[in-house]
């Protein structure tokens, strides 16, 4: 009987495997002080962003089945 693998949860939460192997997250600065932002800011904040090569490599193999895609 195989084991299944453990999800790194924090991980989970913060990063989307796209159908062409990008790794999507969140951008940052939108929970707070947000009157001192300007409206280009906070829309800009709205879109997604994907992770640099590096980056991508370390959130896939934090992802259980991540290196499978």
């Amino acid at each position: 009987m195989k084991n299944k693998m453990k999800t790194r949860k924090s991980a989970a939460k913060r990063y989307k495997l796209t159908a062409g192997g990008k790794v999507k997250v969140k951008k940052s600065n939108l929970r707070h002080l947000l009157s001192a932002k300007t409206p280009d800011q906070k829309r800009a904040a709205r879109k997604a962003a994907y992770l640099f090569k590096g980056d991508a490599h370390n959130a896939i193999r934090a992802l259980p089945y991540g290196s499978i895609l």
